[in-house]
């Protein structure tokens, strides 16, 4: 039985190879893999370049040469491009290996492994980026490993096929290879000379070896933070144009970022203008010399916002469109590294060149604000120097807090603005903490500066500071101010009487961010269905409410507080009480604009009466 079964059963059917096809393949690098047709001269150069390497790790003194040619001897056929190298060049065992496998990288041919450290590209996937541009690709190699072999031709057309053929010895003399791009419809002008040399230069300006596009070179090395300079303000200018012509403004400053163990040489820019901490900033990142991105954003620290780095690295690991880095334990490390070189440079500053710590604060005082926040070190540094809005002016934390036994401060602007000129009036001097990062600042000031006393400065600490009026004064107006509370009552506000200064203040609105919410709170229960209004009415207790302080010793309220009819004092009342809201700059809710106009219009009643009654 067994015999019959296995002499009946079918024989395995062999395996099957995934069949490729090309125009689909290239469709989809061009729209989803690459940014721009551009790549395909970055993926040109990298392939010459990285020849090049591998047969200076066996041959040490083999020249080390890459030529571009737009419109060479294919011209006859349309826009060309031919690119030579002195490399390792290839076999034809190689041509078929590798050519024609997408996906197979020379980087993993035996004997090259232990370069493979020092190659730009990993993926193998470089030369079909051609077909980008390309619709056909002629290849002439002769390798450097075999040298009495042939020279060795392999032709590729953007539909798939391919042919192979060797050549006599004169085709191709030294070893190298040259590479022949036929440019396709409507791609034409990206081998135009002019289109080849603009990306051979932002593409391998920093490359190792010599580069040129006919007679014109590449390369310009050393890069321009390498170089030697006369004198400092020599490296400062020559830098100011570098960073000119690569990203189009004068930098405030520039920043050396070379860490040679984390193998990172660059510079950093400083922005001449503020920017919002929420902008990425894109910086450019060449990978052993060839341009890798323009858009790396995740390189430098959140807070770093304010500068613009340009750097070479041979660590970091690219993605595999070579266009973005990989996110990964040695990006963590050198973000980290750059982070530190940016601080070192404002410590170095604030020790020994204040004036261009002040011009650099002056601008991007917010971005060293976000590093001190989370950094006590730095946050001890900047203390003189990083500026604060106050009511004795634009002071540093540390002047402000030599002048003031207690530092107080506000957590909003609309908080500052409430009670900034009466405080002030008062001799209580505040610090607005409403502007990004400031309050964490001011709260974390006792832990670099002990014994300094930080606090925050409420409604009731000021109406706290503010003399009370004569009691018998204020029995006497009790019928007025009966008639205030029950007009602002609907909008939970409280009344109260005080006298202060400055006399021109006829009325003060005080408010939390504890009592705003108890109004939002109550503006719901009134949306709300008879249910949810009793939850929320449960939740309320003896939650706090806005006051309007108003000043008795101001002529205009002395005179309203004199009135006879509750309907005038009500009027007036809702005119002081929009009055002070306007002062204080703060949101104006819809109740408060009805207020507005409805006070408005009886203020304009009032007149006109009084008019007709003369």
């Amino acid at each position: 039985m067994d015999s019959q079964t296995s002499q009946s059963s079918p024989a395995p059917e062999p395996p099957r190879t995934f069949q490729v096809d090309l125009r689909g393949l290239v469709d989809l690098l061009s729209h989803h893999l690459y940014s721009s047709p551009k790549v395909y001269l970055r993926e040109l150069l990298q392939n010459a370049v990285d020849a090049v390497t591998a047969r200076r790790a066996v041959e040490p003194g083999a020249p080390a040469r890459v030529r571009l040619y737009p419109d060479g001897a294919d011209g006859a056929d349309g826009a060309a491009l031919r690119v030579e190298d002195s490399g390792i060049g290839l076999t034809e065992s190689d041509v078929h290996e590798l050519l024609a496998t997408i996906g197979r990288s020379s980087k993993r041919a035996e004997g090259l492994q232990e370069a493979r450290s020092d190659f730009l590209g990993q993926f193998g996937i470089g030369l079909l980026a051609c077909f980008v541009v390309a619709e056909r690709i002629r290849v002439v190699s002769r390798s450097a490993r075999t040298p009495q072999a042939p020279p060795v031709e392999w032709t590729a057309r953007d539909d798939g096929s391919y042919t192979v053929r060797t050549l006599p010895d004169e085709a191709r003399p030294e070893p190298g290879t040259t590479v022949h791009l036929v440019a396709r419809a409507g791609a034409a002008e990206w081998l135009a000379p002019e289109r080849v040399l603009s990306l051979a230069r932002d593409f391998g300006s920093l490359l190792p070896y010599d580069v040129r596009v006919g007679e014109e070179e590449v390369t310009d090395l050393p890069a321009p933070w390498d170089r030697p300079y006369a004198s400092p303000a020599n490296r400062r200018v020559a830098l100011a144009r570098h960073c000119q012509g690569l990203f189009g403004f004068t930098p405030l400053d520039s920043i050396d970022l070379s860490v040679p163990v984390a193998g990172i040489h660059g510079v950093a820019y400083v922005l001449p203008s503020a920017v919002s901490p929420a902008q990425r900033a894109g910086h450019r990142v060449h990978l052993k010399g060839m341009l890798l991105t323009e858009r790396a954003e995740q390189l430098l620290p959140d807070w770093a916002f304010f500068v613009r780095c340009v750097l070479d690295t041979d660590s970091l690991r690219p993605t595999a469109s070579r266009e973005a880095l990989y996110e990964d334990e040695t990006l963590a490390a050198v973000r980290d590294a750059l982070g530190e070189r940016i601080r070192s440079w404002l410590t170095g500053l604030a020790a020994g060149d204040p004036e261009r710590l002040e011009a650099f604060l002056s601008v991007h005082h917010l971005g060293v604000k976000s590093l001190a926040r989370h950094d006590p070190e730095m946050l001890r540094t900047m203390l003189p120097w990083l500026p604060f809005e106050t009511t004795d002016g634009r002071l540093s934390l540390e002047e402000f807090a030599q002048r003031h036994r207690v530092v107080h401060f506000t957590r909003t602007v609309e908080e500052y603005r409430q009670v900034a000129p009466i405080a002030s009036a008062q001799g209580i001097s505040v610090i607005n903490g409403g502007y990004t990062y400031d309050s964490e600042l001011v709260e974390a000031l006792p832990s670099v500066r002990p014994g300094t006393v930080v606090a925050e400065l409420d409604a009731d600490t000021v109406t706290a500071h503010l003399d009370a009026v004569d009691p018998a004064e204020e029995l006497a107006l009790a019928g007025f101010l009966a008639a205030a509370r029950a007009t602002l009552d609907p909008l939970g506000c409280d009344v109260v009487l005080r006298a202060f200064h400055p006399l021109s203040v006829p009325a003060l609105h005080l408010d939390d961010r504890a009592a705003r919410h108890e109004q939002a709170r109550a503006e719901a229960e009134a949306q709300a269905d008879d249910l949810w209004a009793g939850i929320l009415g449960s939740l309320r207790g003896s939650a706090p409410r806005s006051r309007l302080v108003l000043n008795h010793l101001n002529p205009l309220v002395r005179r309203i507080s004199s009135l006879p009819e509750p309907e005038l004092i009500g009027t007036a009342t809702e005119s002081l009480y929009g009055q002070a809201l306007l002062m204080a700059q703060r949101p104006l809710r819809p109740a408060d604009s009805a207020l507005l106009n409805r006070a408005f219009i009886g203020l304009l009643e009032w007149a006109t009466h009084g008019e007709e009654g003369r």
